[in-house]
């Protein structure tokens, strides 16, 4: 039986791995979801997140330096399922409707990283970890730019191009 975390401390390190191994899943799922997308701006989109995806992964690899850690060893089953959600979108959807089904899923992606970045860097500040909480901020502005990026595509024209 797995060691029960008792401190938020211990919460803060999970999670930390959590969304290091989310951030991981992203890396290999964004170029996918480039791919499939139909309309140039999306495709800009999903690859600018890509290259930010990397930056994220680095940075949580730098407060984890800091921690003398590593940001290995859990895998994050809830980016899974999210990624298994856009696998079957590009699978099981036509081409007319490929951009809102794909910015649905990657909003649902955001809309889970921002959760756990905002409750990270919480937990940071409560912990005294000052600059993890101010790299956490960072990559959470980044989320939430990213899904009112994805917002704007939808509302501009994916969601009027699905029939």
């Amino acid at each position: 039986m797995a060691k029960k975390t008792e401190t938020l401390d211990g919460l803060y390190t999970d999670l930390l791995k959590d969304l290091y191994s989310a951030e991981k899943q992203l890396v290999k799922a964004l170029p996918k979801m480039a791919k499939a997308a139909q309309s140039s701006d999306l495709q800009k989109a999903f690859n600018e997140h890509l290259n930010q995806t990397e930056r994220q992964v680095e940075r949580i690899e730098r407060i984890f330096s800091e921690m003398d850690g590593s940001p290995r060893g859990k895998k994050c089953v809830g980016m899974e399922g999210l990624v298994k959600e856009g696998d079957e979108i590009i699978k099981e959807t036509e081409k007319d409707a490929m951009d809102a089904g794909l910015i649905a899923a990657a909003q649902k992606v955001e809309h889970y990283e921002i959760a756990s970045y905002g409750t990270a860097r919480s937990w940071a500040q409560r912990l005294g970890h000052d600059k993890a909480a101010r790299i956490l901020q960072e990559t959470l502005d980044e989320e939430s730019r990213a899904n009112e990026k994805l917002t704007k595509i939808a509302e501009s024209h994916a969601n009027m191009e699905a029939r």
